[in-house]
């Protein structure tokens, strides 16, 4: 598969196939295509797997979109301002990736939930409980919120991120909570209570403009007067 992907603040990627040639998506992700892609709906294999996507915030089936009796293209365009990540998904370096940010991916990446192992993370990290992990071998599409922003920890190397700015950190990484310091650092500072800690070694994406925080500084604006 080579794909290009365009634009800037709403961009797409245009996948070009070659005959045989395979991609998966989510519900609705398929932007344009050629007459020859070929469309399947698929549970994406067991019962567990289907209800792992549900409550990491993906539909339960996925499109298989197959180029038949030639070349083809399909192209998918982001659903909300920033960038779309091509990310290199191999055997045991999965990627761990924010809620709903899965956009597409070659068929050999599989996609299925994440559990937080720490209650406090998961509580209070930003994201909840439950992430999606991308397994396998392929290129996997990631819709990113905002700019991404990419950093390669060493083992026991830390950062601090303000909840909700993390899109997605590699298995090895490790995730965790911390209080903000201090009374008057909580109540006034405009910064919540609790910040996320990301652990390496490994490779951490952080998005610019997380979609919750654009909801909230809109919520004024949206308020209608009876």
């Amino acid at each position: 598969m080579r794909y290009e992907i365009k634009g800037e603040t709403l961009p797409v990627v245009v996948c070009k196939l070659e005959q045989n040639e395979q991609v998966i998506t989510e519900r609705g992700s398929m932007s344009w295509m050629s007459p020859n892609m070929k469309m399947e709906t698929s549970g994406g294999g067991n019962i567990g797997k289907a209800f792992g996507r549900l409550v990491s915030g993906e539909a339960i089936f996925q499109n298989i979109y197959t180029a038949k009796g030639g070349p083809g293209l399909i192209a998918f365009a982001s659903s909300f301002p920033g960038e779309i990540r091509a990310v290199k998904i191999t055997p045991g370096n999965d990627l761990i990736v924010q809620k709903m940010a899965f956009l597409a991916s070659e068929r050999n990446v599989e996609l299925s939930v994440f559990f937080r192992k720490k209650i406090g993370s998961g509580l209070f990290g930003g994201e909840g409980f439950i992430m999606q992990r991308l397994s396998g071998n392929g290129i996997a599409f990631l819709e990113i919120d905002g700019s991404a922003v990419e950093y390669e920890l060493e083992a026991g190397q830390q950062i601090i991120i303000d909840t909700g700015y993390l899109a997605a950190m590699s298995a090895t990484c490790s995730m965790d909570i911390q209080s903000v310091p201090g009374i008057k650092n909580m109540l006034f500072g405009g910064e919540g209570l609790f910040n996320t800690v990301i652990t390496g070694p490994g490779r951490v994406i952080l998005q610019t403009m997380p979609i919750n925080n654009v909801a909230k500084t809109l919520q004024p604006f949206l308020i209608t007067k009876s």
